[in-house]
């Protein structure tokens, strides 16, 4: 699926480059020796490896982007800018620099559906590539403070099933793409190696850090009190019931994109507990 004889020789900006998937791309593109700049709202903070060009802008302001596309051959894009993933409305504008500036591909991220910025780029006549993650195994990190404090985990839809996916393999997704050819229009499905249980998770970061987790039950009413009192938007509350008590079949099924686009397997959930062992010990 891949052809590795076509490298870019043009930098390659990312844009939500200290994100959870941003910082992902940055570092597969630095591992496969190409120029990165980085996009950030506030370079001083941005925490970015050395060899990493930071420079400031703000998609929400595409203006700001315009300076940062000088010279740049791939593109990668997120579809949001602001609390809670309110999606970004600047597509058009951001579609017609990354024209007038000669970008060859562009990545999107895509946010969990439809989204105005995404749909700019499906029409602009650019080569894009959109690549779809399911959960991201990061999100585990929200347990870290009762796992710490409470060695317990409190869910609600504790049944629910999840093909969740290492961010590091979203960012080598997106990072081949920006860098070889034979993946404009595709749309890349991403996937853990395995499905699993809230059970299967907690076991697996109860072997990392060396200590039982207990796994609690919460009722929805219970899950819904909580996630208010964390200042959730109703939005947010509602996606949250919907794909943890519907899960939908994407989300539960194992597909091998990691292996064909990269070439390498995709990392199981038990590596990444190891990776994060001490974000879970007290």
């Amino acid at each position: 699926m891949t052809n590795r004889k076509h490298r870019t020789d043009r930098v390659n900006l990312v844009t939500g480059a200290t994100g959870t998937v941003g910082r992902q791309v940055v570092a597969e593109l630095l591992r496969l020796g190409q120029p990165v700049r980085a996009l950030t709202r506030d370079p001083a903070t941005a925490g970015l490896p050395e060899g990493v060009e930071v420079v400031r802008g703000d998609l929400t302001d595409p203006d700001t982007l315009a300076p940062a596309l000088v010279g740049v051959a791939g593109l990668h894009l997120i579809t949001f800018g602001g609390a809670y993933f309110a999606p970004l409305e600047t597509g058009p504008r951001i579609v017609e620099l990354a024209r007038e500036a000669g970008v060859r591909r562009v990545t999107v991220l895509n946010g969990g559906g439809p989204t105005p910025l995404e749909d700019a780029v499906r029409a602009s006549g650019l080569p894009w590539t959109v690549v779809m993650p399911v959960e991201f195994m990061s999100n585990a990190l929200e347990w870290a403070e009762g796992i710490r404090t409470r060695d317990e985990v409190r869910e609600p839809f504790t049944g629910r099933l999840s093909a969740m996916v290492h961010e590091g393999d979203i960012g080598a997704v997106a990072a081949v793409a920006l860098t070889e050819d034979g993946h404009a229009g595709q749309e890349y499905l991403v996937t853990g190696p395995e499905v699993l249980t809230l059970r299967d998770k907690t076991e697996a970061i109860a072997a990392a850090r060396g200590r039982a987790v207990r796994l609690v039950e919460l009722s929805e009413a219970e899950a819904v009190a909580r996630w208010r009192a964390e200042g959730r938007p109703q939005d947010v509350i509602d996606f949250l019931l919907d794909v943890y008590g519907n899960t939908p079949v994407e989300g539960r099924t194992v597909l091998d994109t990691v292996e064909k686009v990269t070439g390498r397997p995709a990392r199981t959930f038990r590596q990444w507990a190891r990776e994060h062992a001490e974000a879970f010990r007290a």
